[in-house]
């Protein structure tokens, strides 16, 4: 997830920093704004956390991957965030060389850990739908926790290899007074098979499957519903009601994703036919970033069972005796 190759003896004449060209009240204004951001994504995210790990009824195979999702827009939002806001308000990087490759890294490691998140998640979706009997039966919450732990060991590799080998690579470029990392051509179109290409059409190709088979089911449910039916058809009935509910969430979930992604990756493509505006890159980069404030919201609009976390969070019901056992899906 980085920028084409360009020529670098050209390359840093397209950046400066430009005097600030807006009052005070302004620039105030736009800290308190960027600082809201930041503090919506961490704390939306960590209510997220808490609510996963301490409530026993949410610790499904699903829900394991929602939580990575969770961790990583929480880091997102208390590592990346807080720099990448202080870089665009000022028009300019204030710090050093070092602290930009290390937030390079650290934003390629939570970005492509979250496009994987959400390209395991269409797979989850797709299993529990189409076979929920072999689902049941083989996709465990400790198999799940395994391939969380491995989708975020591949991405940390995958994402500081070319860095920790940087000698027998092209050295990065970093511009005064701007943090953008550049990568040969060659890199950059491996890293855009890899963490573009190929998780977008797993994503899009499974999510189709899923709503194709959320079809199939919403007319079986209706034709149960046509007929007396005994309690075992009325179970069958509200699971698979439950199981389409699950996928239209994450469907919205997926499609918020790619609504934040696309812009920064399809600018990254055309990056090597047209100027370069770093300008673009940061405002294309914030809105990825933005996706991780978002998630908590769509979390907090479509599940009741998470606003009902939040009320016992806030009111610090969690800290009293067999807490974790209380039924979050219930009504009352």
């Amino acid at each position: 997830m980085n920028l084409t190759e360009f020529n670098r003896s050209d390359l840093c004449e397209h950046f400066s920093c430009p005097e600030r060209s807006v009052s005070s009240a302004v620039y105030i204004l736009l800290y308190m704004c960027a600082a809201a951001v930041v503090l919506l994504t961490v704390c939306g995210n960590l209510l997220i956390i808490i609510s996963v790990l301490h409530f026993k009824q949410l610790h499904t195979p699903t829900n394991m991957l929602v939580l990575s999702l969770a961790v990583s827009d929480f880091l997102v939002g208390a590592l990346v965030m807080p720099p990448v806001f202080i870089w665009t308000i000022e028009s300019c990087w204030l710090f050093d060389t070092v602290y930009c490759i290390c937030l390079m890294i650290t934003s390629f490691i939570l970005v492509n850990l979250s496009i994987y998140t959400i390209a395991l998640i269409a797979v989850d979706r797709y299993l529990a739908l189409s076979n929920p009997f072999f689902y049941t039966n083989t996709i465990s919450t400790r198999m799940m926790c395994t391939v969380v732990y491995l989708n975020w060991c591949l991405s940390l590799v995958y994402n500081t290899i070319p860095y920790y080998f940087n000698g027998s690579l092209q050295t990065p470029v970093i511009c005064p007074g701007e943090c953008l990392v550049f990568l040969t051509g060659f890199l950059f179109a491996i890293d855009l098979i890899f963490s573009f290409i190929f998780p977008l059409s797993v994503i899009i190709i499974l999510y189709s499957l899923v709503f194709l088979i959320a079809k199939k089911h919403a007319t079986a449910i209706r034709e149960l519903n046509n007929h007396t039916r005994p309690q075992t058809q009325k179970i069958t009935s509200h699971s698979m009601k439950s199981e389409r509910k699950a996928a239209k969430v994450l469907g919205i979930l997926v499609a918020v994703f790619l609504a934040c992604l696309l812009p920064y990756f399809i600018y990254s493509l055309l990056g090597s036919v047209m100027e370069l505006q770093t300008d673009f890159f940061q405002k294309f980069g914030i809105l990825l970033y933005l996706n991780s404030t978002i998630n908590p919201v769509i979390y907090a609009l479509f599940y009741p069972w998470f606003r009902r976390c939040i009320k016992l969070i806030i009111t610090l019901q969690i800290f009293q005796r067999d807490s974790a056992l209380i039924n979050v899906f219930s009504r009352s």
